[in-house]
């Protein structure tokens, strides 16, 4: 009855559940009671006779501290399938159920194997997913079915979730259609009203319409509570004076069933058989049977079904606590907490419920749920457990350390108000404490919003924390502040004390962490011995993707974007499959950074594409803002310049935000590229001159020194020579053998003094691993020999430039090279679209995967798709690409990829 009024909005989830393939389902919005979960149910019905599988979770607030409590439920039914998983997502998701043991499981390692397993199911039956109040949800399943909402647009699977009016949910960010639900016209209100109460008097007929106001809830159940409406009662929020309709039906039943209604309302489950042990210890009886419920069945508080006893309303459930006194709900807690003895998690949180003051043995307990938590990947589980335990320590200090655990715990799951919150709460007394909370409270972004003058605080925190024999929570900090160096500029006084601390520290030169503290402080200064340490490392990538990301990092401070390229492609995989998506972006975005300064422009899209997507998915603004910089640039360089300005105001607009260098620069660079092409050669030189100009936010130390190449011609062009040469000087006072700015340092000396030498100087360079500075050199060496009017000399050159440029999409350029062919003589064809051009970069990562030898599985399990999906996009890349077999493929990406 409490869809009166609902038939547009039940017929558009109808339409939802046949399956159209844009959305992939529906998150409903509206205040309690509005009536979400009767339109659900309604749904659900119509679903099961159409044929789908229902299953079903709900949030429940009891629950919120139970690590993938509203996963379990919503897998429960299918839980056989769990065995017929890929191994590692097998033992990711038995262990965060707690069905086994074994290494904490990423929640991103988790959210694919719960889609793999839907996606299964639906395969051989479409299914509807049903989350009622996900505000409610624990953390751990809420972060999963965001992960596998934004995955299932091409499974026959539909997700409909519930929400509370202003609450949040990572459900909102998932790509569901939001659906609004409204309180009933008046018309509608009406009808609903004399459906439920049919005789009732005119007077309070119109009573019970205004104070209801078309909500469907107080239509439904105010009528219970008549004797209220007595004309006296103070003007009351919808939700309080529901609150008090429920509990004044409380009152009235027996108090065996009071009590037991209030352990129901206390215990977390719908377990009918835990809360009458419970009651039989409240109420000193031995058996306690289900009959004490009935009189609340009667009175249309609870359901009793299968062994369970429901709430028909969560506002039902959260009134009966709230009317009892403190000293009724302790001993329902306890009561509860003595019928949970072999479930020490919930156990403990019923402890702690009925713990006034300090009690060290609940705040152990707690601790060790909280390290449970931990392991299963429960991170939000874990932090409200030691939150919890530090309220009932009996010592500070003991107390001071277990809310620093939980705020180490909020940085490495990206709750930063959580974490703020926590340090402050801390109140740390010793050195050791206070060093920790200075680190964590620098951890977010790498410090982009903080004041650059934090950098020196860092390296007098990690000084004395070394001093006292902690050296690898001073290196940690070292890292924390060399990131700093990195999206900031905090001047040279605080990069030389954050070297002089890193020298002391007793940890071999080419530990990788002290390697890329070096590179990220002194890119420069330490550069020869930086590179020295990479090219000796280079030989053992793969066994750690952790350190493979350091050194790559390491290796584009540098300027060593071959061994970035390397080391990042390294570390990518095992990051992936440790399912540490929160360090993945990082490595991606080095690896299409340096990609694209090769040249690779097909390897770089994808990588960069991934990166994007996974920086936003983690929440992390800035690598997110660099990846789509990096975008910018592939699109600059591939002559798409209007895409390219588009991806490069969104970059600007992240980096602005809190001056994000990198990505500043990398938009620069990208302006500076598509004023180039555009024959604006004054832009261009002003665009790129601003990564040089240490007042200017572009400018980042190491990123300035390697597009040279860039920068002089586009001052040749612009008749800026003069001024190039004085930056050329500057430049050249740099002493460190880094690659990209040696290499762009002799193009410079070429095309400012052109001679034969000069030119042949460049080429002689050791550019095997760096074909688009190779054509580069070619295309300058043809432009001039052309107009030295040594035309037959100058072909040969431009000849190679073309075909360089054509072979790694650089469209503008490879122009440029056919511009001057034709001057020179010789025709040169317009060369046809690129068949990679026609895939997305989504796409493109699944081909090259394909192309590689991959199956479905193992390309799903690389980039975090079902199987079932991977499959749905090779279909629509095989007609894109002209082949018909994964044979055709990977011969169509060789031939192109040369």
């Amino acid at each position: 009855m409490a869809l009166h009024g609902r038939e547009a909005e039940l017929k558009e989830l109808g339409e939802l559940v046949d399956g159209p393939e844009d959305r992939s389902g529906v998150v409903l919005r509206g205040e309690a009671g509005i009536g979400k979960s009767a339109l659900v149910a309604e749904t659900a019905a119509a679903a099961s006779v159409a044929g789908l599988r229902v299953l079903r979770t709900a949030g429940a607030e009891a629950e919120q501290n139970l690590a993938y409590a509203g996963l379990h439920q919503l897998l429960h039914p299918v839980r056989a399938g769990v065995a017929e998983l890929p191994a590692p997502q097998r033992e990711a998701l038995r262990t965060a159920l707690g069905l086994a043991d074994g290494a904490s499981p990423s929640a991103y390692l988790v959210g694919l194997a719960a889609l793999t397993l839907l996606a299964e199911e639906a395969a051989a039956k479409p299914l509807l997913l049903v989350a009622e109040d996900v505000h409610w949800l624990d953390q751990a399943s809420a972060d999963v079915l965001a992960f596998v909402a934004r995955r299932i647009e091409t499974e026959p699977i539909v997700l409909v979730a519930t929400l509370r009016d202003g609450a949040s949910s990572p459900l909102l960010d998932a790509g569901l259609a939001p659906m609004v639900l409204e309180r009933l016209g008046a018309d509608d209100a009406a009808d609903l009203l004399d459906a439920v109460a049919p005789r009732l008097a005119p007077a309070v007929r119109t009573r019970l319409l205004t104070e209801a106001a078309g909500h469907p809830l107080a239509l439904t159940e105010l009528p219970s509570g008549l004797a209220e409406f007595d004309g006296l009662d103070p003007v009351l929020p919808l939700t309080e004076r529901l609150e008090r309709t429920f509990t004044a039906r409380v009152t009235g039943l027996p108090s065996a069933t009071r009590t037991a209604l209030l352990v129901a309302a206390l215990n977390e489950t719908t377990s009918l058989a835990e809360t009458l042990t419970a009651t039989g210890a409240l109420l000193t009886t031995d058996a306690v049977e289900p009959e004490i419920l009935a009189p609340a069945v009667e009175a249309r508080l609870i359901e009793l079904s299968a062994g369970t006893v429901t709430f028909r309303h969560p506002l039902m459930r959260s009134a009966i606590p709230a009317a009892a006194t403190p000293t009724d709900r302790r001993r329902a807690h306890l009561a509860l907490a003595e019928a949970l003895r072999d479930q020490p998690d919930r156990r403990a949180w019923h402890q702690a419920a009925a713990t006034a003051g300090a009690d060290e043995t609940v705040a152990g307990a707690l601790e060790r749920t909280a390290e449970r938590a931990r392991f299963r990947g429960g991170a939000a589980a874990a932090i409200a457990a030691l939150e919890q335990a530090a309220r009932l320590s009996e010592q500070p200090e003991r107390r001071t350390d277990r809310l620093l655990k939980a705020a180490e715990l909020a940085v490495e799951s990206g709750r930063r108000e959580t974490a703020e919150r926590l340090v402050h709460a801390a109140n740390p007394a010793t050195k050791s404490q206070r060093a920790t909370a200075s680190r964590l409270l620098s951890e977010f972004e790498d410090g982009v919003r903080e004041d650059p003058a934090r950098v020196a605080e860092l390296a007098v925190t990690a000084g004395a924390v070394a001093a006292d024999g902690e050296t690898d929570a001073a290196l940690r900090i070292l890292w924390s502040a060399a990131m700093r160096c990195f999206w900031t500029e905090p001047g040279g006084a605080a990069r030389k004390a954050l070297l002089d601390v890193a020298d002391r520290l007793p940890i071999p030169d080419d530990d990788p962490r002290v390697v890329a503290v070096t590179a990220y402080v002194a890119p420069f200064e330490r550069g020869e011995a930086v590179i020295s340490r990479l090219k000796k490392l280079a030989g053992a990538t793969g066994a750690d993707p952790e350190v493979d990301r350091y050194l790559g990092s390491a290796a584009l401070q540098v300027g060593a974007f071959d061994l970035a390229g390397r080391f990042s492609a390294a570390a990518a995989p095992g990051l992936r499959a440790q399912g540490r998506l929160g360090l993945l972006p990082r490595a991606l975005a080095v690896q299409a950074w340096s990609r694209v300064r090769l040249g690779d422009l097909a390897g770089a899209v994808p990588a960069a594409a991934e990166a994007a997507r996974f920086a936003r998915e983690t929440g992390q603004p800035f690598m997110y803002g660099l990846a789509t910089a990096v975008q910018a640039e592939i699109a600059a360089l591939r002559g798409d310049h209007k895409q390219a300005k588009i991806l490069a105001g969104e970059a600007e607009r992240a980096g602005l935000a809190a001056g994000a260098r990198p990505v500043l620069a990398t938009v620069q660079l990208t302006r500076g590229l598509i004023s180039l092409s555009e024959g604006r050669f004054d832009d261009a030189f002003a665009d790129l001159r601003r990564m040089l100009d240490p007042a200017d936010p572009a400018y980042q130390l190491a990123l300035r020194a390697y597009c040279v190449a860039e920068l002089t011609e586009a001052a040749v062009r612009a008749g800026q020579t003069d001024a190039m040469r004085d930056i050329l000087a500057e430049l050249e006072c740099l002493k460190t053998p880094s690659p990209a700015l040696h290499i762009g340092l002799r193009y410079a000396r070429a095309v400012l003094d052109p001679s034969d030498e000069r030119f042949a100087e460049a080429l002689r360079a050791d550019l095997a691993g760096w074909p688009a500075e190779r054509g580069r050199v070619h295309l300058a060496f043809g432009e001039w020999l052309r107009r030295q009017r040594r035309v037959v000399e100058s072909r040969t050159h431009l000849r190679t430039a073309r075909e360089t440029f054509d072979a790694l999409g650089m469209t503008a350029w490879a122009e440029r090279a056919r511009g001057e062919l034709r001057g020179a003589g010789e025709s040169s064809p317009n060369r046809g679209p690129d068949a990679r051009e026609k895939l997305t970069p989504h796409e493109l990562s699944i081909a090259r995967l394909a192309a590689d030898g991959l199956t479905n599985r193992e390309i799903g399990q690389r980039l975090y798709l079902s199987h079932r999906t991977v499959g749905t996009h090779l279909h629509r890349i095989f007609p894109k690409l002209g082949v018909s077999s994964r044979a055709d493929l990977a011969g169509m990406l060789k031939t192109l990829e040369g």
